[in-house]
């Protein structure tokens, strides 16, 4: 499968991932990396419309949130605003001291806790779910409206938040790389 990375650090995001990078033209998928901290360039917005004029399946890893006073979610509105509207199947959740160190899967509720750089998935507590039910029902309203298979399709964008030290987010972007058949 072929994945183009677009954005700073499209090198380490790659290698991260375990992925040769491809050009856009020729990819089966693409990753666009959105820091917190600097934004959206004018080349990857323009490189994101290349990619929705061939219909290329792509998220937004949204990268430097535990350094910014941007936070995940307002990260993921402003890429709303500059590329196209993205959903968020998983939301950051923090340790006690601030600290970004676990993703809720809105769909499942399910916890990955990367605290220590590990992947450990548990259940998670009510308040948990208390906190994420709207977003939670916005979420599943727009996967009943686009359709289950919407990112395959190129329909939906979803917005994944990255700390590659802690390995978050590199396992829910390649589940939905995983989905993708190859165009090859």
């Amino acid at each position: 499968m072929g994945v183009s990375i677009v954005g700073k650090n499209s090198a380490g995001l790659a290698r991260d991932l375990g992925v040769n990078p491809v050009a856009l033209e020729g990819a089966d998928a693409a990753i666009f990396i959105v820091s917190a901290n600097e934004g959206i360039s004018t080349e990857d917005a323009q490189l994101w419309s290349l990619a929705r004029e061939l219909y290329i399946p792509s998220l937004v890893a949204i990268t430097d949130i535990e350094m910014s006073e941007i936070d995940f979610d307002d990260m993921a509105a402003i890429a709303t605003r500059l590329l196209d509207p993205v959903v968020t199947p998983y939301l950051v959740l923090h340790a006690e001291d601030g600290s970004p160190s676990a993703l809720i899967n809105l769909d499942s509720l399910q916890l990955s806790d990367y605290s220590t750089g590990v992947r450990v998935v548990k259940e998670s507590d009510p308040e948990h779910k208390v906190l994420v039910f709207e977003f939670r029902k916005e979420y599943l309203e727009a996967l009943e409206e686009f359709g289950a298979d919407a990112f395959q399709q190129g329909l939906a964008f979803p917005a994944i938040p990255v700390i590659p030290n802690l390995k978050l987010g590199l396992y829910e972007i390649l589940s939905y790389l995983t989905k993708l058949p190859s165009r090859s």
